[in-house]
């Protein structure tokens, strides 16, 4: 007779997905905010735009993941991060549209759940979540053998967000040649271009546990995995001056590709390449991986994580507002006719 099967012989434990909930309901509770309470445990997150102080708002939503960073912190074991990668790439996306981040989601799949492992993951996304003042109204956990290799898991996300109506980015009708480009600085690559950094970690032959050459008291790791920026509360002020015509989060692509999609068709952006200063990190990854200049800048963000455009007579305040803020803004570049 053969042995009666249950969902945990098959590899699927119910009872250590509960004790997940339990270990990161203080981390969602965190995040509550006007118009979300922030509790796990329903089956689908309510927001109150009423209550978060919109009149006649439009909604907005984005969905994103961490991609292949994921790898380096499975194989480094330092899962404390990634869930801001996680937040920052939807809730970025959101700012590109002049919308103010409400809520977050998220998806954490895995061949065997570990409840310590995916807690710290999701206490990351809380955190994230804190950062750009999003209530974490809810998530999923699959735990699906066969499907992962042992040890992986993968990340997926989804932000909501709104604006009042008549105050979305772009604002492309405003814009003319002349304007400023203003750029805000990044931790680094953020979340892009991974499979790019890992192979040349490879043909570096550094452990990640080793000293990393371009960022001294870190090991490799640790350095590549800087959680990317989240700029949702830095920008809102700003938004709201309606001191930004339009807005450009710089993800895969680079600034060559990301831009153009804040502009209309005939403008174009003609960026100053020695107007700011690289991250130490980007000189390595291209050193050690002999990359072409050109794939630099199609694949990474080269030290800006947001590009703004701003009227030539204000750019100099928005920067300075951004640099009072605690980010890192400078003037990268300019639109011209094209």
């Amino acid at each position: 007779m053969n042995d009666p099967l249950t969902y945990r012989s098959a590899g699927v434990d119910i009872d250590e997905g509960e004790r997940l909930v339990d270990l990161i309901k203080p981390a969602a509770k965190s995040t509550a905010r006007p118009g979300a309470e922030a509790a796990l445990g329903g089956f689908a997150a309510v927001f109150d735009p009423k209550a978060a102080g919109f009149k006649d708002p439009l909604f907005l939503a984005t969905t994103d993941g961490v991609g292949t960073k994921l790898k380096i912190a499975i194989e480094s074991g330092r899962h404390e991060t990634v869930g801001v990668d996680l937040v920052a790439m939807c809730v970025n996306d959101l700012s590109a549209q002049g919308a103010e981040p409400l809520m977050f989601l998220d998806y954490y799949a895995t061949a065997k759940l570990n409840a310590e492992e995916a807690a710290k993951v999701v206490r990351g996304i809380a955190e994230g979540c804190r950062q750009a003042g999003a209530a974490l109204a809810g998530g999923e956990t699959a735990e699906m053998p066969g499907m992962y290799a042992k040890g992986d898991y993968d990340l997926a996300g989804f932000a909501i967000g709104a604006a009042e109506r008549g105050t979305l980015l772009p604002r492309v009708n405003e814009m003319q040649a002349g304007d400023v480009i203003v750029g805000v600085a990044s931790s680094g690559p953020h979340s892009n271009g991974y499979s790019l950094v890992r192979k040349i970690v490879e043909r570096s032959g550094l452990a990640w546990d080793a000293p990393a050459p371009f960022a001294a008291g870190q090991t490799l790791a640790e350095a590549l995995l800087a959680p990317t920026r989240i700029y949702a509360r830095a920008l809102k002020p700003l938004f709201d001056a309606k001191l930004v015509k339009g807005a450009a989060h710089i993800t895969g692509g680079g600034l060559v590709e990301n831009t153009p999609r804040a502009l209309p068709d005939h403008l174009q952006a003609a960026f100053d390449w020695d107007a700011w200063e690289r991250p130490a990190v980007f000189a390595w990854l291209q050193s050690v991986g002999a990359v072409p200049e050109e794939d630099m800048r199609r694949t990474f963000n080269l030290g800006v994580g947001m590009a703004l455009i701003v009227g030539q007579a204000q750019a100099d305040a928005v920067a300075a507002q951004l640099n009072a803020s605690g980010e890192r803004a400078f003037k990268i570049g300019v639109l011209k006719h094209g």
